[in-house]
């Protein structure tokens, strides 16, 4: 399967997977449909319009043809149902969001490099584009965002390892083994770090 095929993909599930996030964030909030739409569109294109209006690619994707907002509203309608009538555990808004992490994270990668922009800049914008609509998101609900938050561990890092190895294995792999395996590293941390609250050094001061 080659770019062209694999990346369209990649981005719609990680609309879709951010959608779902965003109504699971919704839940205990007494959100109505109205605000859980809100919440779920603003979750999945969030992290891609920061991204493109920092590179000056405008219109953003998400305006440029109606498929990724039929798939983030269908998504979002979708879980927002099976949500009322299924008690889903604080874990599963945890895991959602680590899928959005790692699907956003190669997506914006991928943006970077396609402009040919440095090694150092198109690792931010992987970043950038995997934080920015969870960030929306929990501000929306009154949360501290996920990426603040100390108990939450390896978040920013693992998209940092994500987008740093799609980046240079690209060259040698080619841009879709290499967001696939991004991907990976990223969800693969997030999971590793959920599990075993795996964490960075911390500097205690005495």
């Amino acid at each position: 399967m080659n770019t062209a095929q694999i990346a369209p993909l990649v981005e719609h599930a990680a609309i879709a997977v951010s959608a779902i996030s965003g109504v699971l964030a919704a839940k205990g909030k007494r959100v109505d449909l109205f605000g859980a739409l809100v919440l779920g569109l603003v979750t999945a294109f969030g992290g891609g319009t920061v991204r493109d209006l920092l590179v000056g690619d405008t219109p953003v994707a998400w305006l440029r043809g109606p498929t990724h907002l039929l798939s983030a509203s269908f998504t979002t309608l979708l879980t927002f149902f099976v949500a009322r009538l299924i008690v889903l555990p604080q874990r599963a808004l945890l895991f959602a969001d680590a899928c959005a992490l790692a699907l956003f994270v190669v997506v914006g990668t991928r943006k970077g490099l396609h402009l040919n922009l440095s090694a150092p800049v198109t690792v931010l914008l992987g970043i950038v584009t995997g934080v920015a609509g969870g960030i929306l998101r929990d501000v929306l609900t009154g949360e501290v965002p996920l990426v603040f938050r100390p108990e939450i561990h390896l978040y920013a890092t693992a998209a940092f390892a994500g987008s740093t190895l799609c980046v240079l294995l690209t060259p040698v792999v080619g841009i879709s083994t290499a967001m696939l395996l991004g991907a990976a590293v990223v969800l693969a941390l997030r999971l590793i770090a959920m599990r075993w609250k795996v964490s960075l050094p911390v500097l205690h001061v005495r």
